[in-house]
């Protein structure tokens, strides 16, 4: 399956739409917001552009792609009052796969530029917005063009599924699991591992080309707490997607061999491995690496386990879709939120989120 042509968050404003059920990501978002503002104001004092370039990396489409843009740009301009250095221009790049929903994006601009223009006192910069469609593991600007990279729950999706995990033949060596779980073979933890040294490494020294000098990045992403890949984190949410599809299998809705061949393109990396790529890269310095988790909404007029399955469905409705057909997914994901909500009565699960902050050098 080419992930590039497939892949994207479920579009539009729809009941399973990812603009619907995102909100996971946008506490994840909030919990951290503090840390890109702080990092947004030391690049601006520190580099004082007059023309600043942002890119928004993995930007999906709904109501979290436009609210950080929104608390960059106050923080940038708040700052440029503080120090008396004002921007003559704001340039913003939305980057994204090119299937994912941008029209959202577009129409919901004029609005939102509107509503920045409302604070007119001291002048205010020119805005310039575009879509930037295209994968991420690779170059996608010119040599020194932005200076703040912003990309929130993209880097765990790697640019594959890792080839290392089907024999010669192109047979599965991972049956029944969609990712690293109790039973998966040693050499199938080692390919996701391998493939996320590769996909890291290509963005960071990509990234590194485009940022000036002195040019900062917030990344926000999933991983795991240990040296151990499969635990109650992020991990376990695919092994109850793997009991998902097995129940499937029971009633006769799908073939087991379709399972066997549907793999997640994802890794949840450790700290060590983070810092293993930033080191080996070279030209970027880690400056923050913090690892938070997020409260669970004791207010949602839903169950937990029906929020996680709305999140999941809305973030892998498009590749179940291309290799099982769309009729499974209702079942599928009811299936789903049941069996969380049954291994949360028995004990918690605790995903874990990393933010790192970089700098060019």
């Amino acid at each position: 399956m080419d992930v590039e042509k497939v892949f994207h968050m479920t579009g539009g404003v729809g009941k399973t739409s990812y603009a619907k059920n995102s909100s996971l990501q946008k506490k994840a978002s909030d919990k951290v917001k503090h840390i890109i503002i702080q990092t947004v104001e030391e690049l601006y004092i520190a580099t004082t552009p007059n023309s600043i370039g942002i890119a928004d990396l993995g930007c999906s489409s709904g109501p979290n792609t436009l609210s950080i843009i929104k608390d960059i740009f106050q923080a940038i301009q708040c700052t440029s009052h503080k120090i008396m250095h004002h921007s003559t221009e704001f340039r913003v790049y939305f980057n994204d796969l090119p299937t994912n929903d941008f029209n959202s994006i577009f129409k919901a601009l004029p609005e939102f530029q509107r509503l920045l223009k409302q604070d007119k006192k001291n002048g205010f910069p020119s805005i310039f917005m575009g879509g930037y469609p295209g994968s991420f593991y690779g170059r996608l600007f010119p040599n020194s063009y932005l200076h703040f990279v912003h990309s929130s729950h993209s880097l765990h999706w790697l640019s594959k599924v890792p080839p290392g995990i089907y024999d010669e033949q192109g047979r599965p060596l991972n049956k029944g699991c969609v990712y690293i779980c109790e039973s998966s073979p040693a050499v199938v933890s080692q390919a996701y591992y391998k493939q996320f040294q590769e996909d890291f490494s290509l963005f960071l020294g990509s990234r590194s080309e485009e940022l000036v000098v002195g040019g900062r990045m917030v990344l926000i992403f999933l991983g795991r707490r240990g040296p151990e890949h499969v635990d109650r984190g992020n991990s376990f949410f695919w092994e109850i997607l793997s009991r998902s599809f097995a129940i499937l299998v029971s009633q006769g809705e799908i073939e087991q061999e379709k399972v066997d061949s549907y793999d997640v393109h994802f890794y949840a990396p450790s700290k060590e491995e983070i810092e293993d790529e930033v080191r080996k890269e070279g030209s970027l310095k880690l400056e923050r690496l913090e690892m938070f988790d997020i409260d669970k909404n004791e207010q949602s007029r839903e169950s937990y386990g029906t929020e996680v399955a709305m999140a999941v469905r809305a973030i892998q409705e498009s590749m179940i879709s291309n290799h099982f057909g769309e009729r499974i997914l209702d079942s599928l994901f009811e299936n789903y939120a049941r069996l969380v909500d049954e291994e949360m009565a028995k004990d918690d699960i605790k995903p874990i989120t990393y933010v790192l902050v970089l700098r060019k050098i």
